[in-house]
């Protein structure tokens, strides 16, 4: 590229070209503005040169059987269903700008693709080479992209032309997100691509919040006895800031979406224990079923690190595993619940709440020691 050429190009291509030439090629001037590049795309250049990459190299989007479309269709069939009415509704907000979605699994495989935009000839054929269900898209197999740098990093993304490690790619302009499991790991991604488009930055938003949404999905499609959904106090809920937990019968928490993990400080990761809803809810369980019964509209329910979440229990769909108990709640239980609520009602003074209560402080002590899960700590 000519120092002609280079210095036409807009303040973003020049800052690309700088890096590139800087970070890629090795060449020694950093007075310029490689440092605008985002670090994890420099540490994706990095992966890319320590394969044995280079920029210039050809890369393959190679065809796809039948076989393979089967295999990746069954082993993502929850992902794909969950993915599907998102991947609708965003195709409807980016329709004039050319760009679309594709969904891939963790590994960048694609599992399944939006609308195609129209375009010229040399833009569907790049479109058509990404947007097709089997195809490697991860960074072993296409370098840097939003997809692969999604799925390393775990966080949204947003790359532009040059960006891309290989000229091959340099075509595309893309958001990213990292799309996370009922247990908290990353199970795949949501990116949005344009073909020799005009830069929308603002998409890595969009791609970020649709995520959320196939999360949601997928913790509302699982079979469970008992849904709750978690919210502040006095704040108002949406789709991107509610908790959703799935409880089975015996009460141990089977999901979770993102906003539930950071809510309660409880990364549901696989363990040799379960994480039970006595472990997170100062409540008895049986008392959150009995709402869900009643159909009760929310409850105030005080959590053991001292906070207090609004929680709407609601019972699981036809799908839901084993069967809610039908016992009630027991007496040591609800006395403990009693006690709690008056310790919180008098902000933490023990003794006004004994004295509400009509007994003494040491058996208001006893008794909330008594009901606290094994292995809690003040």
């Amino acid at each position: 590229m000519s120092a002609s050429t280079v210095s036409s190009l807009p303040e973003r291509a020049l800052a690309i070209a700088q890096a590139r030439r800087e970070l890629i090629h090795g060449e020694a001037d950093r007075s310029r503005s490689a440092t605008r590049i985002e670090p994890w795309i420099v540490r994706s250049w990095q992966r890319c040169i320590e394969a044995g990459g280079q920029p210039q190299q050809r890369v393959s989007f190679n065809p796809v059987g039948q076989s393979v479309i089967r295999d990746v269709a069954e082993r993502n069939r929850a992902l794909v269903a969950a993915a599907r009415p998102v991947i609708e509704r965003v195709s409807r907000a980016i329709a004039d700008t050319r760009y679309f979605a594709v969904l891939t699994d963790a590994d960048g495989m694609v599992v399944d693709v939006g609308p195609l935009p129209d375009g010229t000839d040399t833009a569907s054929r790049h479109a058509r080479n990404i947007a097709r269900v089997g195809v490697d898209l991860s960074e072993r197999a296409v370098g840097t992209s939003a997809i692969s740098t999604a799925l390393a990093e775990q966080e949204s993304v947003w790359l532009h032309r040059g960006e891309h490690f290989f000229e091959d790619t340099s075509v595309y302009s893309c958001a990213g997100a990292p799309l996370f499991g009922l247990q908290g790991d990353c199970i795949g991604m949501l990116d949005l691509t344009g073909v020799q488009v005009v830069e929308r930055p603002e998409l890595r938003h969009l791609a970020m919040l649709s995520a959320r949404s196939i999360e949601n999905m997928l913790v509302l499609n699982e079979p469970c006895e008992l849904r709750l959904h978690l919210s502040w106090p006095g704040c108002p809920s949406s789709e991107a800031t509610e908790g959703l937990l799935c409880v089975d019968a015996n009460g141990n928490v089977t999901g979770a979406n993102a906003a539930a993990r950071q809510m309660l400080h409880q990364p549901l990761a696989r363990s040799q224990h379960a994480l039970h809803c006595n472990d997170l809810f100062a409540l008895p369980l049986n008392m959150l079923f009995d709402a869900a019964r009643r159909g009760d509209a929310m409850l105030e329910v005080p959590l053991w690190s001292g906070l207090r979440v609004q929680v709407q229990p609601r019972r699981g769909g036809k799908g839901s595993r084993g069967a809610a108990p039908e016992a009630q709640p027991r007496l040591r239980d609800v006395e403990t619940a009693l006690i709690r609520k008056a310790v919180t009602d008098a902000r933490g003074n023990v003794a006004e709440a004994a004295r509400t209560l009509g007994i003494s402080r040491a058996t208001v002590y006893r008794k909330l020691w008594r009901g606290r899960p094994s292995g809690a700590t003040d």
